[in-house]
């Protein structure tokens, strides 16, 4: 087995994360007293860690998606929202992620007054902030950010003409979360109709909560190039007694278009979408050699990290790091960053990255 200090010295790659899912428990008490928001169930650190992961696992993603009112509840102004980012990219360098796409629905810290603009340019400051700090630390990270519209709302239009307006400083693409079951992706075509002609990413979540319809619609009407979650596209996959496997023309599709999915194991034990870790569906894909990448969905709320992932994930199936660089090297080559800077970070960081970690391994071993 890795030991969690390989893992955590190993450049990772991070494509689904929710900026409203990773705070600090110790800040939000703090924005909470600063913007007078008293909706919090205690001002105890360790006691609302543990509040918010007991509220998230409860095999629902619509209970898991409630604890969200107290982070975005302290969310509301512009001070707030660069904390927040900053923050969140210094957590994930010193973790070892040196690329991560970040999302967040500007429309959910519009309750003070802030415009859609406002929350990006807030949250576009804090990153780089962030970047900042993580460089001078020892620890380069690179930001991104995904613009997301919520789809139980009728705002996202707006999100994405938001989103293009902001492509040139550091969004990347356009993203709808919440509640899949009644909210299909469809509903907002206009959005990724107009995400299209702008050519520009788009990214839905789909296939988490919901079946294989969710999927198909994201891919097939509304232009999905990744897939947020995906599990349930083992419903298309037929696994025979004598272990040999059939895809269904949907599962074929996306495993030869190599459609990323963006898999987020232990929160999808949480939200009930897979009952545990070792009957995640990651394991059947990954060795179908589906363009599966590995995430942490929201940090806060399940209790993780990208070191903590891998590092279940190795103690279930025992990937070690050669498949480990084949996840990060998924999500690079499935990132909406330009073509030269991807292929900056997988020639300059990540592949000698774990180059050196192998050699000391070897090392180890002979010794």
């Amino acid at each position: 087995m890795l030991t969690l200090d390989t893992i955590r010295q190993a450049p990772k790659a991070l494509l689904h994360d929710h900026l409203d899912g990773g705070l600090r428990p110790a800040t939000i008490i703090d924005l909470a007293g600063e913007f007078g928001y008293d909706g919090l169930p205690t001002t105890d650190p360790d006691e609302l860690a543990t509040w918010m992961r007991r509220g998230a696992d409860r095999k629902s993603l619509e209970l898991y998606l409630e604890t969200f009112a107290h982070t975005v509840g302290v969310m509301q102004e512009r001070d707030a929202i660069v904390r927040v980012a900053a923050e969140c990219a210094e957590d994930l360098a010193a973790d070892g992620v040196v690329y991560a796409e970040v999302r967040y629905a500007p429309e959910l810290s519009t309750e003070r007054g802030l415009s859609l603009d406002d929350v990006v340019e807030a949250n576009l400051e804090g990153f780089q902030i962030g970047m900042d700090r993580a460089g001078a630390a020892g620890n380069p990270i690179v930001m991104k950010v995904l613009v997301t519209a919520m789809r139980q709302a009728a705002r996202s239009v707006e999100v994405a003409e938001c989103a293009v307006r902001w492509r040139d400083a550091g969004v990347v693409g356009f993203d709808i979360a919440g509640p899949e079951a009644g909210y299909r992706p469809t509903r907002h075509l206009d959005a990724f109709e107009y995400i299209r002609r702008e050519n520009f990413h788009i990214t839905i979540h789909a296939g988490e909560s919901f079946g294989l319809p969710s999927i198909w619609e994201a891919l097939q009407f509304c232009g999905a190039e990744r897939l947020g979650h995906g599990v349930r596209i083992v419903d298309d996959i037929h696994v025979r007694d004598d272990g040999s496997v059939e895809l269904g023309r949907l599962a074929a599709f996306v495993r030869d278009r190599r459609v990323p999915l963006e898999m987020c194991p232990t929160s999808n034990v949480h939200t009930g979408a897979a009952p545990s870790i070792r009957e995640h569906p990651i394991d059947l894909l990954r060795r179908l050699r589906f363009r599966v990448t590995l995430n942490t969905d929201n940090r806060l709320m399940s209790g993780v990290s990208m070191s903590s992932e891998f590092a279940a994930l190795d103690e279930a199936f025992g990937i070690g790091l050669g498949e480990m660089e084949w996840l990060t090297l998924n999500g690079m080559k499935s990132a909406f960053a330009p073509f030269d800077e991807r292929l900056r970070i997988i020639n300059e960081v990540v592949k000698p990255g774990y180059a050196r970690l192998r050699s000391r391994e070897s090392q180890v071993v002979t010794g």
